[in-house]
């Protein structure tokens, strides 16, 4: 045993996001940025899906459409968006919200990290399905993109295709977003720590450290 090595508290962190959401984005972009600064802690991330667009259209629907519901129309989006965008380049993102043509349905995405979990690829699925949403503008609401963006991270494209053409995991989702309302969780990102700390919104790695040593300290 080597005893220069220092031991790493294990603490599991369930993140309730929404690959469409772009502080979803940016906030597991700051809770990487501290876990990389502190190999203590070794972290288990567990995605639960929350659907921010439950009753948008399967195949999703055009961007400016989406803007007049959601924001009034454009100008007020744009402003949000550059707001956004400036942080996000702090943390190495480069939002590129001019690219993005339809705001998909946000289910089958949800359903694919939950299939790569299988494979222990979950963490690099999501972090590749962010990119390929808001820095390349893909519809991450079509199966083929879905499969592809699956390929580019080394697992197979083709069985994923296969399993989005299923209904496996549908059920699975709902119910992990059910169980978020329930639990009082109205907007994301959402970050629960083992088990018992909670604190929203895309927060600066200090505040998430905080809390990271709470728990530490808890046991």
């Amino acid at each position: 045993m080597n005893l220069l090595t220092p031991t790493q508290a294990w603490l599991p962190i369930e993140v309730v996001y929404d690959l469409v959401c772009p502080w979803c984005y940016l906030g597991v972009r700051r809770l990487r940025r501290l876990l990389h600064a502190r190999p203590d802690v070794r972290a288990e991330l567990l995605w639960r899906p929350f659907l921010l667009n439950p009753d948008l259209a399967p195949h999703g629907v055009p961007r400016q459409e989406y803007l007049v519901r959601k924001f009034g129309g454009e100008e007020r989006a744009r402003r949000l968006h550059g707001t956004i965008a400036e942080l996000g380049r702090i943390e190495g993102v480069e939002f590129r919200f001019d690219r993005i043509r339809r705001v998909p349905h946000s289910l089958d995405a949800h359903r694919l990290v939950r299939w790569a979990a299988r494979f222990d690829a979950a963490d690099q699925l999501v972090e590749a399905l962010f990119e390929a949403y808001f820095e390349q503008g893909a519809d991450i609401g079509e199966p083929g993109t879905l499969a592809a963006v699956a390929g580019r991270i080394g697992l197979d494209a083709v069985v994923a295709r296969r399993f989005l053409a299923t209904v496996a995991e549908v059920e699975a989702v709902h119910a992990d977003n059910l169980r978020a309302h329930r639990l009082g969780i109205n907007g994301v990102p959402c970050f629960v720590v083992a088990g018992r700390h909670a604190i929203a919104g895309a927060q600066e790695p200090e505040v998430l450290e905080r809390l990271l040593d709470v728990a530490l300290v808890e046991g």
